[in-house]
C-alpha cells in the first residue's frame, strides 16, 4: 500500500468496532494513512475529525460516550514500544490496552453504577488518572489526574477504571457542592461498592478532609457504615444460630472506673465483639492507642475481645460467627471473668 492510497476497511476489520471509529496518528500511519491523507480527511466538512491531540474520530459527527471514554484513554496512556502492537490482534478485538492509563472521578463512578454520578454525555472533562512522571497535559474533554502509584484497575465494558475509592476522591476533589459530595459518599456505602474506611483513606491522601464541603459528608459516611455494619452483625447473630448477647453496652468496675463500650457482649461467657469502623484521620493513632489499651484491660479481667470489622462482615461473616462461637465454647476452660457491671450505652 503506498502512501497515497485511501484507506479501506479491510485493514482495520480486525479491530472492535469503536477502534474503526477512534484511533491514533500513530496507528493510523500503522495502516497505511499518510500525514497529508490525515489532513484531507480532517478538512473542514470532512469525514474524520480531531477529538485530542493526535487521536481522531473517523466520522464526522458528535462523539458517543464511548468513543469520548477511548479516546481520552489513547491521549493519556503510554505508547506501545516498537514492535508492539499498540492494538490488540484478530484473537481479541475486544480488549484494547492501556497502558498506565484508567478512567477516574465522576466518569469513573458512573461506570461503576453509582446513579448519584451524571450520564456520561453531560460530563465536560473526563478525568484520567496517569503515574505522576508521565508527560501529558489536560486538554479539550481530558482532565489528567496524576499519582504517585497507580491503583489496581477495574474493567467495565473494556474500559480500567480506578477503584470506587480513588475515583471518589478524585471526584470530590472537582465538587464544591456539599449536597453532591454527600451524595456520592453516602451511595458509596449504601451501595456497598466500598468500605468507609477506604474512602477516608483515599481522602486523607489527597488532602480533602480540611474541606467545608467534605467534613460533613465524611461524619454522614462514618455514621452510615456503622449503621449498615452493626445490621450486618445483628443478621450474623441471627443466621448463624449464635446466642443472642446484650447490644451497645458499657462495661464498668463495681463502684470503679469506665471500662468501655462494646457492640455485643455475652455477660455469662464474657465474651466481647468490637466492631472496628474506625478510619484513617488525623487522630487514628490516637484512637487506635485508645482502642488498644480498652482490649488490653478487658482480657486483663478475663474477657475475651472478639475484634471485627466490616469488610469481614461482609465478605467472610460465617467466618467471623465461628470465630464467636469458638470464643463462646473456649469460655468453659478459662478462669472466671472479673465481675462487671453491665450498662446500656
Amino acid at each position: 500500500m503506498t502512501h497515497n492510497t485511501p484507506l479501506s476497511p479491510r485493514p482495520l476489520r480486525h479491530l472492535s468496532e469503536v477502534h474503526r471509529r477512534v484511533l491514533t496518528a500513530a496507528q493510523l500511519k500503522a495502516h497505511g494513512v499518510s500525514s497529508a491523507e490525515l489532513a484531507e480527511q480532517c478538512r473542514p466538512g470532512g469525514p474524520w475529525q480531531q477529538i485530542l491531540p493526535s487521536v481522531f474520530l473517523l466520522h464526522p459527527g458528535p462523539p458517543t460516550s464511548e468513543e469520548r471514554l477511548h479516546a481520552v484513554l489513547m491521549y493519556a496512556a503510554r505508547e506501545a514500544a516498537p514492535g508492539v502492537p499498540a492494538q490488540p490482534g484478530a484473537e481479541s478485538p475486544h480488549r484494547p490496552v492501556y497502558a498506565e492509563a484508567m478512567i477516574t472521578g465522576l466518569a469513573a463512578l458512573t461506570l461503576h453504577g453509582f446513579t448519584s454520578a451524571p450520564p456520561l454525555l453531560s460530563i465536560e472533562r473526563i478525568d484520567v488518572l496517569v503515574p505522576r512522571l508521565r508527560r501529558v497535559r489536560s486538554t479539550g474533554c481530558a482532565r489528567v489526574v496524576r499519582t504517585p502509584s497507580l491503583p489496581t484497575a477495574q474493567q467495565v465494558t473494556g474500559v480500567p477504571i480506578a477503584p470506587v475509592p480513588r475515583a471518589l476522591a478524585d471526584a470530590v476533589s472537582e465538587l464544591s457542592d456539599a449536597g453532591a459530595v454527600r451524595r456520592l459518599l453516602t451511595e458509596a456505602v449504601r451501595g456497598w461498592h466500598c468500605e468507609p474506611a477506604a474512602v477516608v483513606r483515599e481522602l486523607t491522601n489527597a488532602k480533602l478532609l480540611s474541606r467545608p464541603q467534605v467534613v460533613d459528608a465524611v461524619d454522614s459516611l462514618l455514621a452510615e457504615g456503622r449503621a449498615i455494619a452493626e445490621d450486618r452483625m445483628y443478621r450474623m447473630v441471627e443466621e448463624h444460630g449464635l446466642p443472642d448477647p446484650v447490644w451497645n453496652v458499657d462495661l464498668r468496675l463495681p463502684g470503679g472506673p469506665h471500662l468501655g463500650g462494646l457492640d455485643a457482649y455475652w455477660p455469662e461467657q464474657a465474651v466481647a465483639v468490637e466492631l472496628d469502623t474506625r478510619a484513617p484521620r488525623q487522630d487514628d493513632d490516637a484512637m487506635w492507642s485508645e482502642y488498644a489499651r480498652k482490649r488490653e484491660t478487658l482480657e486483663r479481667l478475663g474477657i475475651t475481645v472478639v475484634h471485627i470489622t466490616p469488610k469481614k462482615l461482609r465478605d467472610a461473616a460465617e467466618q467471623q460467627a465461628a470465630v464467636v462461637r469458638t470464643a463462646l465454647m473456649a469460655s468453659g476452660d478459662r478462669d472466671p471473668a472479673a465481675y462487671v457491671v453491665v450498662l446500656p450505652r
